[in-house]
């Protein structure tokens, strides 16, 4: 028996040796700096990740931060060149974190404030395998967007009064307001005009700041003279003034699997909140764009998109987040076309990026699956389906800043593929499943979510709170922004929509918008979108448009809910709650609406055959 006790007590002794030795913790104030010192905690990142690479195994470890708010430099931080899908490619970037070729490694802030200076990434993750950001509130001490508080109207004059915020960090010259950042400068030409309660103006996308003259009243109060607003401005209102420049994320994922983040906050990146390219498997649980409350003297969140996931693959999980602020959407997922500009033999293509803002990053591997698009009808060639056998940058040594690849594929091409026609390579092989559930979109700029992948897609008990745009967006483009694909899959569901649309902007054309980018949409044959249900929604609206497609074969508009509601005057060009061009199989069943429903107008059917479009209610 005494020997049986002592064989369980140094079992369990080994047992709890072994566990603490797998899962370890360390603090990031052992490397030098304390929260709340001011002092640069960039030097301590960099000393911490020089830690974390010389590590000799890859058990599990936690760093902690002691609850606080930390400042980071440019000065002492990571220099790095990267090339960022649907950013400006301008480099070398400053980074605040550079988690490099990490394995099992969590970085856990605690709740603290990470406070950035000047122009820099503050998180940026490569090559990593189950890496874990939580609890962690990212904020710049001076973003690039200005804010105008209009404080007096005086149409006689031609003029307004505004105060700037941020105070300070600004100049004039030349008549022209100049935003000074930490390090860098630049004069805003375009704002985001919103309302005192942080809703987006009424029928007010993109108006330019192009001012005749601007003059210091007195610090931080602003004379604006013949801007032409005058008309529609009243005092209260905020204009956020920007450019469309995306240099910096506030998170950049690559080439990562099993990355998540939770309970991660981004009150302002200069770009996107967290774009993420060529990763698998990325799940964000509390993850947020959003203000510092409601008492927050910001309207404004991000200089782009809060979350863009660009040929990724696995399954993307995003859920119990908040997004408001944004220039721009709350998701986007995507993979990009090469358009192909050389045909070398039956088995070789050359195929080039084609956005400004998205080149410079790997495309595909040896053993993707690959299939080819003609650009101007949207439509697969052969349904023909091949396998990349070797791919190598063409105008670069590798793939790292290349624009233009040359491919060789295991099989034979069709024949009609060349450099002669307008034709699109899409990369099967990264295209994600995608979650996006229990999410708030609220009062910010162009559209709610995006979708494009062939895989499957859950949209569900989402709140959609006036979007300036559409809140759902199902698009593909392989002439202008060149973002792929069809979707086959897609469930949305049990979503609330609130006064979307108060805007116009591309792709908008209802509050649900399946609109895939085919200059020839009358020669079409076949259908891009197609496995499509939308279900159990309730849509309380002022307008009327509330779903349109196109090029869009099985549809499923079911157990609905739309209501009506006097917030704003109907102004949409789309009079038709149903609007549908060259669709087939679509289903408008069990729905319930707040008004009598006259079919004949409820309904405009383009480009389609008789019986294409079945109403049972």
């Amino acid at each position: 028996m005494k020997q049986t006790t002592t064989l369980l007590l140094t079992t369990l002794f080994f047992l709890c040796f072994s566990c603490s030795q797998s899962h370890q913790t360390i603090s990031f104030d052992t490397f030098g700096v304390q929260p709340d010192s001011k002092e640069n905690a960039s030097v301590a990142a960099v000393k911490l990740m020089e830690h974390l690479q010389s590590r000799e195994d890859d058990s599990p470890l936690t760093v902690t931060f002691p609850k606080g708010r930390y400042d980071f430099y440019e000065d002492g931080s990571f220099t790095r060149e990267y090339y960022i899908s649907n950013h400006d490619q301008d480099n070398p970037k400053k980074v605040g974190f550079a988690l490099e070729d990490l394995k099992n490694i969590t970085l856990d802030g605690q709740g603290s404030d990470f406070i950035f200076h000047g122009r820099m990434i503050p998180f940026a993750l490569l090559n990593n395998t189950n890496v874990t950001l939580k609890n962690v509130h990212i904020d710049f001490e001076v973003p690039a967007l200005r804010q105008l508080k209009i404080t007096a109207v005086n149409k006689e004059a031609d003029e307004v009064i505004a105060e700037i915020y941020p105070k300070g960090n600004y100049r004039i010259e030349d008549s022209k307001l100049v935003v000074e950042g930490e390090s860098y400068e630049f004069t805003p030409y375009v704002c985001m005009p919103f309302r005192a309660d942080k809703r987006l103006a009424y029928q007010r996308a993109d108006v330019a700041f192009n001012p005749a003259s601007v003059s210091e009243q007195s610090p931080n109060t602003l004379s604006i003279k013949g801007w032409g607003q005058l008309t529609h401005t009243s005092p209260g209102e905020r204009f956020v003034l920007r450019s469309y420049h995306r240099p910096t994320p506030g998170i950049f994922v690559s080439e990562c699997t099993n990355t998540s983040f939770e309970q991660v906050t981004v009150h302002y990146a200069e770009g996107m909140g967290l774009v993420a390219q060529m990763s698998e498997n990325i799940t964000l649980d509390g993850f947020s764009v959003r203000l510092r409350g409601k008492d927050d003297e910001r309207f404004f969140t991000t200089q782009a998109d809060a979350t863009h996931f660009s040929a990724c693959k696995g399954v993307i999980i995003s859920k119990n987040g908040l997004y408001e602020g944004m220039a721009d959407d709350a998701i986007n997922v995507h993979g990009t076309y090469l358009k192909v500009t050389k045909r070398i033999d039956n088995r070789t293509l050359q195929g080039r990026y084609m956005h400004p803002q998205a080149w410079g990053f790997k495309w595909g591997e040896p053993g993707d699956s690959v299939q080819f698009v003609e650009s101007e009808k949207m439509e697969l060639v052969n349904q023909h389906i091949n396998t990349i056998q070797s791919i190598q940058a063409v105008d670069q040594p590798t793939e790292f800043g290349a624009k233009e690849f040359q491919l060789v594929f295991t099989n034979d091409l069709p024949e009609q593929i060349s450099e002669a026609g307008s034709f699109g390579i899409e990369n099967l092989s990264w295209t994600p499943e995608v979650i996006f559930s229990d999410n708030i979109i609220r009062n910010n700029r162009a559209r709610g979510t995006l979708f494009s992948t062939p895989r499957r897609v859950v949209c569900e008990n989402n709140l959609f709170d006036h979007t300036h745009g559409t809140a759902i967006l199902l698009c593909g483009d392989c002439n202008g922004w060149f973002e792929t694909g069809a979707c086959k899959d897609v469930l949305i569901r049990n979503n609330r929509f609130v006064n979307a649309l108060t805007a116009n902007y591309q792709f908008t054309n209802a509050v649900i918008s399946i609109y895939p980018e085919i200059p020839n949409l009358k020669d079409q044959q076949q259908f891009f979108h197609s496995g499509i249900v939308i279900e159990n929604n309730t849509f309380d609206m002022f307008d009327q448009p509330i779903l349109y497609a196109k090029s869009t074969d099985g549809l499923i508009f079911r157990n609905n809910t739309i209501q009506y509601n006097n917030e704003f005057e109907p102004f949409h060009w789309n009079t038709h709650p149903f609007f549908f061009e060259k669709v087939n199989n679509i289903e408008i069943s069990n729905n319930q609406f707040g008004k009598e429903m006259n079919w004949n107008e409820a309904v405009r059917t383009e480009l389609s055959a008789p019986g294409s479009v079945t109403i049972e209610e």
